[in-house]
């Protein structure tokens, strides 16, 4: 509705998991180095999580396209299916066998183990060709522990000196939970390479923005002012997906009266349709969160030095284990407490403009 009007040749905000849109944050260019030396290297099992939002489709979309012609891929986005039909899936995005004859039925008499031979022979089949394979697994908290014992059954192929298939599980943070279960203990001992997608930093939701912007061709048409993209971090609290929803729903409101200006008033009235203020009232920023624990921190301590000073014996063991409890729980870099950003100075006259260099 509003990309003609400001010039995009695209929408600049949409939620697919388009990988020319990916912005290298430094947790997102890091994840994507990662796995790049995993791939050259041959590194086995790779593990990338993120919270809901976090830009890991996309990252997964952006590196099938960096891969070379010699580069096998496989990208399975259904968590939900069997051990066979995993590795029927894989054969079928390598080529091996095709879709038609697996909607037709024409392998589902064919045993495990058959199928297990065949990706074996034909990963042993890219060695001469100096060729490689990857699956990348997207949503892999929802795999049943089945399929995970069956993807570290699947990454027992190899030769004496190397990994013969490339394993990426990209998941929600429950994925590492999952890993730790003692009957997944043999996989998590395989994982060579692990990476947490962290959100966007204030400058990085800046710059972002902007990136976005500048892709979908509309980069000078648009202005965000600098409260505005600090609204956009504080509703988002970081989160990619969040801040898309907010500055899509920002740009109809600006269309809706015909300026190119987008301050916080228009990013504020587009969270109210989105009902973003509940949802971050319901989770305090971090700095807030860190102020509880270390008051909870205090008075739980306090209460133990009470205890302690009334009984000399028994008192005092009770007060140094809760310390040490405590301690655990609430390390000393909590007591660091962030500086506030609302003590800033004011900048409603400024704006932040494109920049030609993203």
């Amino acid at each position: 509705m509003y990309e003609e009007y400001y010039g995009f040749t695209e929408k600049p905000f949409s939620l697919t998991p388009d990988p020319k849109f990916l912005f290298r944050s430094e947790t997102h260019a890091g994840a994507f180095e990662l796995l790049e030396y995993a791939m050259h290297r041959r590194e086995g099992f790779v593990v990338i999580t993120g919270d809901i939002g976090t830009g890991k489709t996309t990252l997964c979309r952006a590196l099938l396209e960096r891969l070379d012609r010699q580069t096998f891929s496989a990208l399975l986005l259904n968590p939900f299916l069997s051990e066979t039909d995993l590795i029927k899936v894989i054969l079928q995005d390598f080529g091996v066998v095709s879709r038609d004859e697996l909607k037709h039925g024409l392998m589902s008499q064919v045993s495990k183990q058959t199928l297990i031979d065949t990706l074996n022979d034909f990963l042993l089949s890219l060695l001469p060709l100096g060729a490689c394979a990857m699956v990348i697994v997207d949503e892999a908290q929802n795999l049943p522990p089945q399929v995970l014992e069956q993807l570290r059954i699947l990454s027992n192929l190899e030769t004496d000196k190397e990994k013969l298939l490339q394993i990426v599980l990209v998941g929600q943070p429950g994925l590492s939970t999952t890993l730790r279960t003692p009957e997944l203990r043999q996989l998590a001992q395989r994982v060579s390479i692990k990476h947490e997608l962290r959100p966007l930093t204030p400058d990085e939701v800046t710059a972002y923005v902007i990136h976005r912007l500048t892709v979908a061709g509309g980069g000078s048409s648009v202005i965000f002012r600098p409260r505005a993209l600090e609204t956009i971090h504080r509703l988002s609290e970081g989160i990619p997906r969040v801040i898309n929803l907010l500055c899509d729903r920002a740009l109809l409101a600006a269309f809706a009266v015909r300026t190119n200006i987008i301050d916080a008033d228009l990013v504020s009235t587009a969270s109210k349709s989105l009902e973003l203020p509940r949802a971050t009232q319901a989770v305090p920023p971090l700095r807030v969160r860190l102020r509880r624990r270390v008051a909870a921190a205090a008075l739980a301590l306090g209460l133990s030095v009470l205890v302690g000073t009334a009984s000399a014996g028994l008192g005092y063991l009770v007060s140094e284990g809760y310390r040490l409890r405590m301690t655990d729980h609430f390390p000393l870099i909590a007591l660091q407490q962030p500086a506030d950003p609302s003590s800033g100075s004011g900048d409603a006259e400024s704006v932040t403009e494109p920049s030609s260099e993203q």
